[in-house]
């Protein structure tokens, strides 16, 4: 990604897919250098923003649920908070959190980013720790068969 113009980049022209591929093909130290950049807001609020559409309600839990990401790595050493509120077929995303969560995600930049484009496998990063789910576990290993992952 950072081979590639971040400032003229239309992250919502953007097909999942080609967000994949690009994701796919940079460098981990290419990835780093976005997630840890100022463009790491705007990629992280086009992620999120896509996120109602890739919903697959059919796979929803029944109740109400509030998913919170703490996503670690910002260059002020603080995290990004973001909540998925899954309730009655719907996906809305907010930043801040606005309700108490049923689960709670913790993970760097990086590996959010090959997570939500098909890169990475979210039991690998949970067994090696650089996944950390927080409160309903059954909830959160079921969170990416929840959403349409693009492959690349």
């Amino acid at each position: 990604m950072a081979t590639i113009d971040v400032d003229q980049l239309d992250m919502r022209a953007l097909s999942p897919e080609d967000f994949a591929r690009l994701v796919k093909d940079a460098s981990k130290a290419d990835l780093a250098e976005v997630m840890a950049g100022e463009h790491r807001t705007r990629v992280l609020d086009a992620v999120f923003a896509r996120m109602s559409e890739r919903f697959r309600p059919d796979r929803a839990p029944s109740r109400p649920s509030a998913v919170h990401w703490h996503l670690k790595g910002r260059p002020d050493g603080a995290d990004d908070h973001y909540e998925l509120m899954i309730e009655d077929g719907t996906c809305t995303v907010s930043a801040p959190p606005e309700h108490e969560p049923r689960v709670t995600v913790t993970v760097e930049g990086v590996d959010f980013l090959k997570l939500v484009s098909g890169n990475a496998s979210a039991t690998t990063l949970f067994f090696t720790r650089r996944l950390i789910l927080q409160g309903d576990l059954g909830l959160g290993a079921g969170l990416t068969d929840m959403f349409d992952i693009p492959k690349a």
